[in-house]
């Protein structure tokens, strides 16, 4: 499980879960991109953009929570 932070946010993403849909790179290819390490990049959308695309993944492999 790797996690990204984005504010007072944290990006999870658990590979174990994932089943490479590609929704969140089809979608917010500005923050999810596959080929690039690291490849969630927070920093180049909005915290809200992000949660938003984030509860759309099918799998349920990426998920937020709040960072400490």
């Amino acid at each position: 499980m790797k996690k990204y932070k984005k504010e007072d946010i944290e990006i999870v993403w658990n590979s174990d879960k994932c089943t490479h849909a590609g929704f969140c790179a089809r979608q917010l290819s500005k923050v999810f991109k596959p080929k690039e390490r690291p490849w969630i990049q927070p920093e180049n959308a909005t915290k809200q953009e992000i949660i938003d695309q984030v509860k759309k993944c099918p799998s349920g492999a990426l998920s937020i929570q709040k960072s400490k």
